[in-house]
């Protein structure tokens, strides 16, 4: 298997964080090399593919692709596409890891855009629930949305196991004449029942945003921009509740006394809502496997994300997709 492509200059803790991420993945049998300045990188005994640029956080993502090409964001995305990789991950500017990998990698054939399939923790237990568009696409169209209900299919199918996928469109309300005009839209064409069969999934009808921590649906489509909202409200309500039971829990004596006896059934949870523990999304539609991390990922969410990526690349991820597409 060829090695996972690692941006080591992408994220708020880079390179540091980054290269302590790419350790953990040798220590663990999985193939890395880093893509950024050597001299920021340090002693490693991790092949490095030299770039002499590295793309902001804050940088608009067209221009700084298309103006800086030795940046560690092309350079590994190029590496995908050139097939010395399998895979990319970064922590950097999302925007631009989404464009320097379609922009290199290029589309499967039929996507008429890539999307982020986020993973949302399932807090009572199971599988995670995909979350697509999470960022990618602000604006959409009805056939965008059809386009992400197949792709998000084949992905809870190859990432998670999901034989019979149940696919539902995020809604205000189940019943099927609400919504926005885009999601009324784009019900008939999720119901069509070619698609379906051609990824063996069910589309189940609107769903509402407490549906995602349900058991109703496997894969919840959206535009990117409510996808994203969804994505940092269910993101930022867990860091809240756990925050406060936290202080809670050290709040006097008595409190720590009960603390004790509720914390080892607690860390549990704690650990599902963490979100290095999933380390990253997944950007699906280009010729290439591409996890797009937070930009506070620590070494642990570097560990993830690459191993979900080394993983998608020996399940063939792409060409599924591909052939879903056909």
């Amino acid at each position: 298997m060829l090695p996972v492509a690692i941006d080591a200059m992408g994220g708020d803790h880079a390179p540091a964080e980054i290269v302590a991420g790419a350790e953990l993945c040798v220590e663990q049998g999985i193939p890395v090399v880093l893509v950024g300045r050597p001299e920021e990188i340090g002693d490693t005994s991790i092949e490095v593919i030299p770039a002499s640029e590295a793309i902001p956080m804050d940088a608009d993502p067209t221009k700084s692709v298309r103006t800086m090409k030795d940046s560690s964001l092309v350079r590994a995305a190029e590496a995908v596409r050139d097939g010395k990789c399998s895979g990319m991950v970064s922590a950097g500017n999302t925007g631009a890891a989404l464009t320097a990998a379609t922009l290199r990698m290029k589309r499967i054939k039929g996507v008429g855009r890539p999307a982020i399939a986020a993973p949302v923790t399932n807090i009572g237990g199971g599988l995670p629930r995909i979350l697509m568009d999470a960022g990618a696409n602000v604006e959409c169209t009805p056939d965008l949305l059809a386009l992400f209900a197949r792709m998000g299919a084949v992905y809870a199918t190859t990432r998670y196991g999901v034989e019979a996928p149940r696919v539902g469109l995020l809604a205000n309300g189940e019943e099927d004449s609400k919504g926005s005009p885009l999601t009324k839209a784009a019900f008939p064409l999720l119901a069509e029942a070619e698609w379906q069969h051609a990824t063996n999934a069910t589309f189940v009808g609107n769903v509402e945003g407490g549906d995602i921590f349900g058991d109703t649906v496997d894969v919840v489509v959206t535009d990117g921009f409510t996808g994203n909202i969804a994505l940092k409200t269910l993101e930022g309500t867990a860091r809240t509740i756990i925050n406060a039971l936290l202080a809670a829990f050290d709040h006097d004596d008595d409190a720590r006394q009960g603390a004790q006896l509720l914390l080892p059934a607690l860390l549990p949870l704690y650990e599902q809502a963490n979100p290095d523990n999933v380390g990253g999304a997944a950007l699906l539609g280009v010729n290439g496997i591409c996890m797009i991390s937070h930009g506070s990922s620590s070494a642990n969410a570097i560990l993830n994300a690459t191993r979900t990526a080394h993983e998608l690349a020996e399940s063939d991820l792409v060409g599924k997709l591909a052939a879903a597409l056909s």
